[in-house]
């Protein structure tokens, strides 16, 4: 049980045939927090990325008024999710504002 956290972020990479790994995940207090979590775990991706794939999600972790326009999904209750691809596998960084008894019965 998640009390005192407001906000999910996860990381998963998506490889062909359907196949999903989980990168990692947790919780925050504020959209800002979720939104620094899934700059470091973008971070971790892009470094292990080829230089042309990995552009993209450098330009995505410095790009302020993206990252304003996260917040402010969040503040408004809804999911904000970045996609970042290198030949057929996708990186999915999702966060998302978690509500009481909701977040008790979602939680991975």
């Amino acid at each position: 049980m998640l009390t005192g956290h407001d906000y999910w972020s996860e990381a998963v990479a998506t490889v062909p045939l359907g196949r999903t790994y989980w990168l990692g995940s947790t919780s925050a207090r504020t959209p800002r927090l979720a939104l620094r979590w899934l700059h470091a775990r973008a971070r971790d991706i892009a470094d292990q990325l080829d230089p042309p794939a990995a552009r993209p999600v450098r330009h995505w972790i410095h790009d302020d008024q993206e990252h304003e326009r996260a917040l402010r999904h969040l503040a408004n209750g809804q999911l904000y999710a970045f996609t970042a691809i290198e030949d057929d596998t996708r990186y999915v960084l999702t966060a998302r504002p978690i509500h009481g008894a909701y977040a008790q019965r979602h939680m991975p």
